[in-house]
């Protein structure tokens, strides 16, 4: 089939030689492309959607033929959730527990702790009612539960969530699995110790604890003095070291106490300089060793991993270690081994491999998954794979037969080696039958899950054969034989009903009708016909409507389309004979038409014709001359433009409806030129030339003359009255006071600039009527300067008027209150001792409110700018960093540099002030004083920012320079914050930091930047230190946000 474009195109062929009024029902049906040939399947590789009687492609592949009823559900078989034979459970990830589940599977596979624990009195569970929900209270009932669950259930893994929520730990942060398995095993010891069986308190020590003593002996007396002490696991220094004997060697090797930290021996009564080592003196059954991979780093203030392989053997053998004792076993076999997959200490992945005790087969658990190892052998290189990102690599070493090496592993369990024994009934051990009862329970609701699974997984393939019988029915009734009765059914809908992950709805073509209530020939492109047998079983099944046969075919629409498609047509010819109409004089009676709408007349009617043909509905169209734009809201057809003109001639329309009275906008054309404009613009507005212009226009242009002319007189005269305040000459100040007055006027400067700006353009701005002295007043009345604030900067939101020039704005302008300042001397003072007042007095209560307020704001601030300074070794930036303004800096800066106009409603550059004879306006200094305003509870004024008159500084713009960076920061924010942030933008890490403000340097992490000192534009030089090589390091620092706080607050520490 051609492609679309092709077919429609085609349909519409036939208005070249067909007039609209000539249209018959031939010409109709090829618009709705009727008589088009349907595609067969086989032919077509998609749907033709310019084709309506093309059925092919529309999802009809997947219902025809034989269909597997897997693909009528989406429900996974519930049997995959169901534990495989001869295997273990797993347990979930609650996003980043992986660190508990690994030990609480190497803990499980501890059979004598999972054979006391089962021992534990626990009268809940004994007396628990099947009827509801089991849930533990205790650690212990935590514990026997899971573990219970763990041995007999039916699932392949179950939820750690309520031994997990009872410790209160974080399920999203990652924590050291380490000091997890201490504190863990701490609480364990406490929690059973008051179990009342004594075999049952001491399980703890009985597996996991060992003795050994700190033994120091005196070099100057021999005297040997030891320190006894228990452990539960060996923390084995790795680093330098390549096998586990090199670990175990150095943690039990001799230390030598000398210089400083001499020790103090009893029997010379002085410190002496002595030896000490640790001395081994038990080992318990379960010998856990600790690899110290997370250890602190002092250069970068945070913990690193270290990424060094350690070998260790499957067979231990302790006795060189071990004070002599005969009857102590010491040879161990490995168990288990502890995985963190991840070059950094602050993430990662934490997996457990563990022998099974009874088999002695060796299986993987990560997490959910568990996978058995094959051969009984511990297979760990898939898990050294994960770590080849290390930025210093380092080969893997060759291991000896019964080795293994490992970069990942962070600790090692050894079990003592049993002897052999044919009792095998103390490498099984049963689950009790209160808490087997639990399981079953359990084992009892997954099964009723599963069953329902499987129920609504038959449900979904019955459902889907029945489909699938509708489909076959009534896809062979689709297609609409010639000459027989059919309807348009919508092509999306027909889609989703061969989609069977959707639902069905009803069949809906109210968006498919035109204005006239019939089928728009735009949509058939969008639809499909189809028998009317097919429709009425489609519409008894699913309902919807409106109905769309035959008799839809809308004859109102064809001949618009046919008009419009032949005048697009003819457009190019007409427009060349109207510019060259246009060029001659008319002879006798014209029309007016606008200017920019003839300059513009062939694109405006390309617009009106594209609308036309598009047009869906009558209420959405708009017909040229009628539309929302046909009126516009404008003061004069002057404003009108090309680009904002939608109906032709609207540009001398006027605001009243009339014609403009602008004569230069409009043109008047002949009678034959009009007649082919109004051919493509038939509700144009039709002006001839007889028209009168619009007689409200014309009375609103004479009134505006008269008040141009009123305003240019009043600011004439009120300029001459004013001439100094205007040109600004012979001005009075306040640093020298003028000699033959003792008074000075003050009024806002935005009233002396806003009547400037009508002084200048009288025709244009508004003539100002009142003085507004208000603004400089607190609510009681008080004037909010002094004299000294007046002189150290506040002076620039005022202005100074002699006497007489008060007098002339008294007698010109409302004054709503005086302000005046006073000059006097007292007359017992020495000579020199003038004093200031000022009426209204100023209002002191107000003042030292509006400062402390101020010095507030710059110590309690949120989303403020700073700017870090980034200086080479000497501190000092060099001559072309401090003299180049930063190359990412705003144009738009220099532009508000030259304006000489005011900026914001009269608001002058605060970086400019008058000097004393008023010649020139230089910059102030930096250490001006603080501007003043009124307080929060004044009345702002109504044409400027509230911040206009208060806390001005006097430059609201910061120069930056190369090496120069803002960042936004809040008061309460710490400095070990700040050096995150200025890390990101300057790639500089915390630790090669060194900041200072103002001389001083900025040391202490933990405090705020409020008391630090930093407020809003505050510069903070950094100089970086030489970086570290430790990428890993680096690595951590970047995702250390918060400082750690490891198991503060959780059940662990006991709250």
């Amino acid at each position: 089939m051609a492609p679309r474009i092709q077919l429609e195109k085609a349909a519409w062929r036939w208005v070249e030689t067909v007039k609209p009024e000539e249209i018959r029902q031939v010409h109709i049906e090829l618009a709705y492309r009727i008589n088009l040939p349907a595609c067969q399947r086989g032919t077509c590789r998609r749907n033709c959607k310019g084709n309506p009687n093309c059925l092919v492609g529309i999802g009809e592949q997947a219902w025809l033929g034989e269909i597997d009823e897997n693909t009528f559900h989406n429900i996974d078989d519930p049997n995959s959730e169901r534990r495989d034979k001869n295997t273990f459970v797993g347990l979930t990830n609650l996003g980043a527990t992986c660190y508990v589940n690994t030990f609480l599977q190497v803990w499980f596979h501890n059979l004598e702790l999972r054979r006391s624990l089962y021992q534990c009195h626990n009268s809940r569970a004994q007396e628990h009612n099947a009827e509801s929900d089991y849930e533990p209270q205790s650690i212990c009932e935590h514990l026997q539960y899971l573990f219970a669950l763990l041995q007999n259930s039916n699932r392949k893994y179950i939820d750690p969530s309520g031994l997990v929520k009872a410790l209160g730990l974080d399920t999203g942060q990652q924590q050291d699995a380490q000091e997890f398995s201490k504190l863990f095993l701490s609480l364990l010891e406490d929690t059973l110790s008051k179990q009342k069986s004594p075999s049952l308190q001491n399980v703890i020590q009985q597996q996991f604890c060992g003795q050994f003593s700190y033994v120091t002996v005196c070099n100057q007396c021999g005297r040997s003095s030891a320190l006894p002490s228990r452990f539960y696991e060996l923390e084995l220094n790795i680093q330098g070291h390549k096998n586990l004997t090199e670990c175990v060697t150095e943690f039990l090797k001799e230390e030598k106490l000398d210089g400083e930290n001499r020790y103090f021996c009893e029997s010379c009564q002085s410190k002496q300089s002595a030896t000490r080592r640790i001395r081994l003196h038990s080992l318990p059954p379960t010998l856990n060793l600790q690899l110290m991979r997370f250890v602190f780093d002092r250069q970068t203030g945070h913990k690193k991993k270290l990424n060094t392989f350690i070998s260790f053997p499957e067979q231990l053998d302790m006795g060189p270690f071990l004070e002599a004792r005969p009857d102590q076993k010491c040879v161990y076999e490995l168990s288990a081994v502890l995985i963190h997959r991840g070059i950094s200490a602050y993430s990662g992945h934490y997996i457990a491999h563990v022998k099974d005790a009874r088999t002695g087969d060796w299986y993987k658990f990560n997490d959910e998954e568990i996978e058995k190892m094959e051969g009984k052998k511990l297979q760990l290189g898939i898990e050294e794979d994960i770590a080849e990102t290390v930025k210093s690599q380092t080969r893997k070493p060759k291991c000896s037969k019964g080795s293994h090496c490992s970069r990942n592993a962070y600790m090692l369990v050894y079990k003592v080696q049993a002897e052999e024994s044919p009792d095998s009934s103390r490498s099984g051990v049963d689950v009790p039958a209160f808490l087997q009862r639990l399981v079953d329970q359990d084992n009892h609701r997954f099964e009723e899950w599963c069953s329902e699974m499987a129920d609504m997984r038959k449900q979904s393939v019955d459902k889907g054969k029945a489909k699938h019988e509708e489909v076959k029915e009534l896809y062979e009734l689709l297609t609409a034989r010639d000459g027989e009765p059919f309807e348009f059914v919508p092509l999306d809908w027909l889609k989703k009903w061969l989609d069977d992950s959707t639902a069905t709805k009803e069949i809906d073509t109210a968006h498919f009708l035109c204005s006239h209530g019939k089928l728009h020939p735009d949509k058939v492109a969008d639809a499909k016909r189809v028998s009317l047998r097919a429709a009425q079983l489609l519409y008894e099944r699913y309902g919807g409507g409106p109905r769309l046969d035959g008799s839809s075919l809308c004859r109102e629409c064809v001949s618009q389309r046919c008009r419009v498609l032949r005048l697009k047509n003819q457009l190019t010819e007409d427009y060349k004979e109207v510019s060259n109409l246009v060029k001659r004089c008319p002879s006798g009676q014209g029309f007016w038409v606008g200017k920019a709408s003839l300059r513009s007349w062939k694109q405006l009617a390309l617009e009106q014709l594209e609308e036309d043909e598009h047009e869906t509905k009558q209420s959405n169209g708009q017909t040229n001359g009628q539309g929302p734009h046909s009126h516009s809201s404008k003061e004069s057809g002057a404003e009108s433009t090309e680009d904002d003109m939608k109906t032709f001639n609207e540009d001398i329309v006027c605001s009243h409806g009339g014609l403009s009275i602008l004569e230069t906008e409009r043109k008047l054309v002949a009678p034959d030129v009009w007649t082919k404009l109004r051919k493509y613009f038939p509700k144009a507005p039709e002006f001839s030339q007889d028209s009168e212009p619009c007689p409200q226009c014309l009375t609103l242009e004479q009134e505006e003359k008269d008040n141009e002319a009123v305003s240019k007189m009043m600011a004439l005269d009120q300029k001459n009255q004013l001439l100094n305040l205007f040109h600004e000459k012979n001005r009075p100040t306040l640093t020298k006071w003028p000699q033959g007055t003792d008074m000075l006027y003050i009024v806002p400067l935005f009233f002396v600039d806003e009547w400037k700006k009508f002084i200048r353009r009288p025709t244009k701005s508004s003539p100002v009527s009142n003085v507004g002295n208000t603004l400089l007043l607190c609510p009681h009345g008080g004037f909010m300067f002094t004299y000294e604030s007046l002189i150290n900067g506040d002076a620039q939101h005022v202005a100074l008027l002699w006497p007489s020039e008060w007098d002339v704005i008294s007698r010109l302008f409302i004054v709503d209150q005086p302000i005046s300042i006073h000059c006097f001397q007292q007359p017992s003072a020495a000579a020199g001792a003038t004093q200031f007042t000022t009426q209204p007095e100023l209002c002191w209560e107000c003042r030292e409110s509006f400062l402390f307020q101020q010095q507030r704001d710059l110590r309690e601030y949120t989303q403020a700018t700073i700017y870090i300074r980034k200086v080479l070794e000497d501190k000092r930036m060099t001559k072309e960093a401090a003299a180049a303004p930063e190359p990412a800096a705003s144009g738009s800066e220099a532009e508000e540099e030259r304006e000489d106009h005011p900026r914001l409603d009269g608001e002058r550059d605060p970086d400019f002030s008058q000097t004393e004879d008023g010649a020139k306006r230089l910059k102030l200094s930096d250490d001006g004083g603080t501007a003043a305003a009124a307080p929060p509870a004044a009345p702002a004024p109504p044409a400027a920012s509230a911040s206009q008159l208060g806390g001005i500084r006097r430059s609201t713009r910061h120069r930056k320079l190369r090496g120069e960076k803002a960042l936004i920061v809040s008061a309460n924010q710490t400095l070990k914050e700040l050096k995150i942030q200025i890390m990101h933008a300057f790639s500089v890490a915390p630790f090669d930091q060194n900041l200072s403000i103002d001389g001083k340097n900025l040391t202490d992490d933990s405090a705020t930047l409020g008391s630090l000192g930093v407020i809003p534009e505050s510069i903070i030089c950094l100089k970086a230190d030489e970086p570290i090589a430790d990428y890993a390091a680096m690595d951590d620092v970047y995702q250390v946000r918060m400082p750690e706080e490891g198991f503060k607050g959780t059940g662990l520490l006991g709250h």
